[in-house]
């Protein structure tokens, strides 16, 4: 699916199951809590945290998964609901960081 089918399809899973989008700032609240939850089990599962309960652990990538497409879906409202196309987005954001980038990280000896 190409970020603009996917810009789509929520588009239409909202006009049709969910009647409605959120108001933006709702949106802007929800997304910050779905970012909270990845970054809770980045924690547990790349970080130092350790998980509660060791069934919490078994479905610890599977939680990521989901919470990293939460995230997705509100971020794809948002640009729905601001008029912005997320693919055109993305690409005049990679020309920007090529160019404002391309010698810097080469020349880091901390990722070398």
């Amino acid at each position: 699916m190409t970020i603009q089918e996917a810009q789509q399809v929520v588009d239409e899973w909202i006009n049709t199951i969910g009647i409605r989008y959120f108001n933006e700032l709702t949106n802007t609240a929800i997304l910050t809590e779905e970012v909270g939850e990845v970054a809770r089990l980045m924690a547990r599962i790349y970080g130092e945290q350790s998980f509660k309960t060791k069934e919490k652990e078994l479905s610890a990538k599977s939680d990521l998964a989901e919470e990293m497409a939460d995230v997705l879906f509100v971020l794809i409202c948002l640009a729905n609901q601001t008029g912005i196309d997320l693919a055109e987005a993305l690409k005049k954001n990679l020309d920007k960081k090529t160019k404002r980038d391309k010698d810097r990280h080469a020349g880091n000896e901390k990722l070398q």
